[in-house]
């Protein structure tokens, strides 16, 4: 029997985003992952996957990706999520400031054979800014 995408996507928020466990990124993900979100500096498929979210992990030791909302439609899951946390860190040049920071995210996850195919995120990279910067 098939797992529900759904399930599949929670489980990816729960451990490889917040519980921090990248590896489990191989197992969840079809081996030609691709990339949507156009992140500089990060590279395309799992290894950038991976990349991108140790370079979260790095600005904000504590972020989280708290789950609001998960829509799904056939093999297509919608997840609207806020990321907090505080900045400790190094990101995207900008030297830790001790803020803290609250992020609306959407995500479109295309679902393969059980598995995350594609990925199209939207992050307000302006707001995240912005609030290191205020």
């Amino acid at each position: 029997m098939k797992e529900d995408p759904k399930v599949i996507i929670r489980r990816f928020y729960d451990e490889v985003i917040n519980g921090r466990n990248l590896a489990l990124l191989d197992e969840l993900t079809t081996p030609d992952f691709i990339e949507h979100e156009d992140v500089a500096g990060v590279a395309p498929g799992r290894e950038g996957a991976k990349q991108f979210f140790s370079m979260v992990q790095g600005g904000f030791p504590d972020f989280r990706m708290n789950v609001e909302d998960v829509i799904a439609e056939g093999d297509k899951v919608v997840v609207r999520s806020r990321l907090t946390g505080t900045h400790e860190g190094e990101f995207m040049g900008v030297a830790a400031t001790g803020k803290t920071i609250d992020v609306s995210v959407i995500d479109i996850v295309l679902f393969s054979e059980g598995k995350v195919a594609e990925h199209w995120g939207v992050t307000d990279t302006g707001g995240l800014m912005a609030q290191l910067s205020s």
